[in-house]
């Protein structure tokens, strides 16, 4: 069976079918269990992981973790690291685990699909996910959303937080931006214009409506060049076309007025962002 199609089956299927004849539950020592070294979640919230720890010294590790042996000695953990991390915050010296050798492919769409299900990463961690799953493993964004039960412009939206400058994705990771204040960003022509907007959010405690209004409004007025394009930034029918049709369709858009007629600039950062917006302007597809 493909990747693809098991990853639609969800990760308690994937793990079943993968340890299909091997389910004998071990003890294994802890201090052998190393982590996954395509664990996509970088930071542990501290609260939650206290939690946990609470819970195994009352109740113990109620599920087994999933472990590979690793080729140097020892296990890597492929499912459960928090289960791994909190126990050995309570004291614990071994834990209940599944062992059964993975490859590195699956090893990593195992730790993805875990993190992405219990809906546990940071937006920038999540995007990441996302993106490495297409990459590595050849999915579309259409093909991605209907196995994660997202919308294809859900996983689309959030892959491009990664063209933010990394004081934009440092805000995201630490909570400060969310998801929704920090994607109007991306209208903007430069890092630096993202950056200097993405203070005025964070420090004026602008809602999503709010960061799109005034992402809008900064994208119409970053013009250079001739007096007439500073005219066409104070004319207030084109800057509100320009405002409207880039919250429709999430990217910076550019409208020019010439002497008779113009031109409207529609910008796209990738290959999938491309196909995002045909999607948008020809939902029908191309004939």
């Amino acid at each position: 069976m493909s990747e693809k199609r098991r990853l639609g089956r969800g990760l308690g299927a994937l793990i079943e079918e993968a340890l299909a004849g091997t389910a004998e539950v071990t003890e294994i020592p802890l201090k052998e269990i190393k982590p996954n070294p395509f664990q996509p979640r970088v930071n542990f919230d501290s609260a939650k992981m206290e939690e946990l720890m609470n819970s195994i010294r009352e109740h113990g590790v109620v599920q087994a973790v999933v472990v590979s042996p690793a080729p140097e000695g020892g296990y890597y953990v492929v499912a459960g690291e928090r289960r791994c991390r909190a126990a050995r915050m309570a004291g614990l010296t071994t834990i209940p685990a599944l062992v059964r050798e993975f490859k590195e492919k699956e090893m990593l769409e195992i730790a993805l699909i875990e993190n992405l299900q219990r809906e546990d990463l940071n937006p920038i961690e999540e995007a990441a996910a996302y993106r490495r799953l297409m990459e590595e493993f050849n999915f579309t964004q259409e093909e991605l959303g209907k196995r994660l039960g997202k919308s294809r412009s859900a996983i689309a939206n959030t892959v491009r937080l990664l063209s933010l400058p990394p004081k934009v994705q440092k805000a995201l990771i630490s909570g400060e931006l969310s998801p929704g204040q920090a994607r109007p960003l991306l209208a903007l022509p430069d890092p630096a214009a993202q950056e200097a907007l993405a203070r005025r959010i964070i420090e004026g405690k602008l809602t999503a409506r709010e960061a799109e209004r005034l992402a809008g409004s900064a994208a119409g007025v970053k013009r250079k060049g001739a007096a007439h394009r500073r005219e066409e930034a104070d004319d207030p029918l084109l800057r509100e076309l320009q405002a409207a049709l880039q919250r429709r369709l999430g990217t910076r858009v550019k409208i020019s007025r010439r002497s008779e007629g113009g031109t409207i600039e529609i910008y796209f950062y990738g290959a999938e962002d491309l196909e995002r917006l045909v999607e948008l302007i020809m939902p029908e597809g191309i004939s």
